[in-house]
């Protein structure tokens, strides 16, 4: 079978030439291999995805001369394959529901650093401190029945029992040149959120869902979620989902040396155009040319 690559990016903001290199290099790879691309819409944030972004992502991506396969999958119209992968989970005491606000879980990492540093996560958030799992059934489903707010947890510590040590093959880099055979640490992310009451999916769970459904073969991506293939590991492990190739790439960034943001005009697709830049420049300085 041919491989299968995808770009799949967030309807919140316009496209910078961060998103403009990874789209790029996952269209030339597929097109190398003789293989299919695809574009995912990952919508599941209501707040802040816009149709106006959306448009623009198709515009921006046919301007620089990329084509995809139809129908582009969009994941808020998919809640229903992300709440079976929560059920089953679920059913195999893997899920637990936590209450606490963000404030409330900043007031609780306070008081825990009070006493000395407080675990982060590889992206630098602190991990869960509360202690909604101990929490008898009927206390969490009065909670419930009351309406409360609450964040779906993955129970780390009985899934990393489950699954046991898991690793991937890294054709790319991680962020100090990990590669080739790799060791998953899902671990280092304490109990992540899987889904929330008013949003029943999250990106980790969505986009491992989304790459088995729609055949991924080769994940291409950022250095910047390199570390989170961990907790994608662990959940293909859990839901028996196969396991794809995955390649890492350096990030576009700023001359400050930061990464850029979709607010970051200077870098925005659209403002480049609008400067009179075409698709050859974009590739030039991406350094795709």
């Amino acid at each position: 079978m041919p491989p299968v690559f995808r770009f799949a990016p967030s309807p919140n903001g316009y496209l910078h030439l961060g998103h403009a290199y990874s789209a790029l290099l996952n269209h030339d790879l597929a097109r190398a291999a003789g293989g299919r691309f695809l574009l995912r819409i990952e919508d599941i944030d209501a707040t802040r995805r816009r149709v106006e972004f959306e448009q623009a992502i198709y515009e921006d991506l046919a301007w620089l001369g990329i084509a995809w396969e139809t129908p582009v999958r969009r994941q808020s119209e998919h809640f229903a394959a992300y709440r079976a992968a929560l059920d089953r989970l679920s059913a195999e005491r893997l899920v637990y529901p936590s209450f606490e606000s963000r404030a409330e879980i900043a007031r609780l990492v306070a008081d825990r650093e009070a006493g000395g540093a407080w675990p982060r996560d590889p992206d630098g958030a602190p991990l869960y401190p509360g202690t909604a799992k101990s929490l008898l059934a009927e206390q969490r489903d009065r909670l419930i029945g009351q309406g409360a707010p609450f964040a779906l947890r993955l129970d780390m510590a009985a899934a990393c029992v489950r699954t046991g040590g898991l690793r991937w093959q890294e054709a790319g880099e991680g962020p100090v040149g990990e590669t080739g055979d790799v060791a998953a640490r899902p671990e280092a992310w304490g109990d992540v959120i899987l889904a929330r009451k008013e949003t029943p999916t999250s990106y980790h769970l969505s986009v491992v869902i989304d790459d088995a459904l729609q055949g991924v073969t080769d994940v291409v991506r950022g250095v910047d979620l390199f570390w989170s293939t961990s907790v994608h590991r662990l959940l293909q492990q859990l839901l028996g989902l196969p396991v794809p190739a995955y390649r890492h790439h350096a990030l576009i960034r700023d001359a400050a040396g930061q990464k850029l943001s979709k607010s970051t005009r200077a870098t925005g697709l659209r403002e480049l155009r609008a400067e009179g830049a075409g698709p050859a420049d974009i590739r030039r300085l991406v350094g795709l040319l």
